[in-house]
């Protein structure tokens, strides 16, 4: 494919933006190469400068579920636009679709909005510290939960796929309350809360990680996490940006049937636009002012936008079979690559779950962040290249979850599935 327009856009944006991307992961430092600059999408198809067009397997990192400029979305958010993009004032809207999330969401009796899922766990963090009266906070090495300071200790996304896991410019004051603990640790965890327990405000983690790769919780491993932040009265924190609403209606809770303290959204929430949120009981929630004395606020915190987009996407997805549909195209995804790289003679591991997927290039399972870093990178870059050559758009990072959306019929799959058959052939045939 010819992506001359790409370099040309490329060598642009790095006169006047740092790296030429303003999301780390973006520039293609994981796989090398210049990173393909979009014109347009619809449905499961990218459409760059150049023309090329793409099965999208990123869908804006998660959000866009209904796939690419969905009718009702747009729709809605074109109406929105017509009376106002921004009043710094309530709206029924943000009702509404607060309304929404705790029908859907399990453990949800109250939610406050943001305007990202990196400002959610701040808040969220903020707010188990003052409810609490502790400070210490666990998270588990290669789940990421935003680009702040607290969270930048053994980072995932895109802070593994630059080989940084932690960040200049964070003070070892602001990250001397977190600890971390290996993900599937029960035991490390155990030993963290009888050492600190009573300076532990809480335990954060992705119950499903997609900031390593996609990596999947042991049996007993969420479970166990309840139980010890009930032992020591810590909250239990999921991170459910990424997996809210995509691998169930009620997220990975729903899923696992294990109920959190607090619950983080985002991406899915705005359908596409700038969108976070913190969930949870009454009685914690309520600690946000103006009724409580935990401090939160956002001059586009609730964007009447992003309001319109969350409701029309979430709308869409409590139709009947919407979930069945996503299982079992995740499903067909997984077996498809499984079949190739097994025929192919490629160690690999693969799982997914809903519309969520990954696989590694690794010849053991793949647990926690040691054994993912593991996974064959040069093969996965050389893989991600063949596929986009042939039409296929991929994480740009081993390291990153893949995502389907009601878009991904089986036709697109299949292609997808033909396309990696293709790509192995030719990179065996290279070696």
């Amino acid at each position: 494919m010819n992506r001359g327009r790409s370099v040309d856009a490329f060598e642009r944006a790095k006169r006047v933006i740092p790296g030429g991307v303003n999301s780390t992961v973006r520039a293609f430092k994981g796989v090398g190469g210049t990173p393909v600059f979009v014109a347009h999408a619809s449905g499961c198809t990218l459409v760059d400068v150049d023309a090329n067009a793409y099965v999208d397997y990123v869908m804006s990192w998660g959000p866009l579920i209904v796939g690419h400029a969905h009718p009702a979305v747009v729709e809605a958010v074109r109406d929105a636009a017509t009376r106002g993009t921004s009043y710094g004032a309530p709206t029924e809207v943000e009702s509404a679709l607060a309304e929404l999330v705790v029908a859907m969401v399990p453990s949800a009796e109250k939610v406050r909005f943001c305007s990202s899922g990196g400002e959610a766990t701040t808040f969220a963090l903020r707010l188990a510290r003052g409810i609490t009266g502790r400070s210490g906070v666990v998270k588990f090495a290669g789940c990421y939960h935003g680009s702040v300071d607290p969270f930048l200790v053994s980072a995932g996304s895109s802070a593994l796929t630059i080989g940084l896991p932690d960040s200049a410019g964070v003070p070892a004051n602001a990250t001397a309350d977190t600890l971390v603990a290996p993900y599937n640790d029960l035991a490390a965890v155990r030993a963290l809360f009888e050492a600190r327990g009573r300076d532990l405000a809480a335990v954060i983690v992705e119950p499903y990680v997609g900031n390593m790769g996609l990596v999947l919780p042991r049996p007993g491993f969420l479970a166990g996490l309840r139980a010890l932040c009930s032992e020591f009265a810590a909250l239990l924190i999921f991170d459910e940006v990424m997996t809210g609403f995509r691998v169930a209606p009620g997220g990975a809770q729903e899923r696992e049937g294990i109920r959190p303290d607090i619950t983080t959204l985002g991406k899915i929430l705005g359908g596409g636009l700038p969108v976070g949120a913190v969930a949870g009981p009454a009685a914690l929630l309520d600690h946000f002012t103006p009724d409580g004395d935990v401090f939160q606020a956002g001059t586009l915190s609730g964007n009447p936008l992003a309001m319109a987009a969350g409701l029309a996407t979430l709308t869409e997805l409590r139709r009947p079979g919407v979930y069945e549909r996503l299982e079992t195209a995740g499903s067909r995804f997984t077996q498809g690559l499984d079949a190739v790289f097994g025929a192919h003679g490629v160690a690999h591991q693969s799982t997914f779950r809903g519309s969520m997927v990954g696989f590694f290039f690794a010849d053991e399972p793949v647990t926690d962040l040691v054994s993912a870093k593991r996974a064959d990178t040069r093969l996965y870059a050389r893989f991600f290249h063949a596929m986009l050559d042939r039409g296929v758009y991929l994480a740009p990072s081993q390291f990153e979850a893949g995502f389907l959306s009601l878009a991904h019929d089986d036709a697109a799959i299949d292609r997808t599935i033909a396309a990696a058959d293709e790509a192995l052939a030719a990179i065996t045939a290279a070696v």
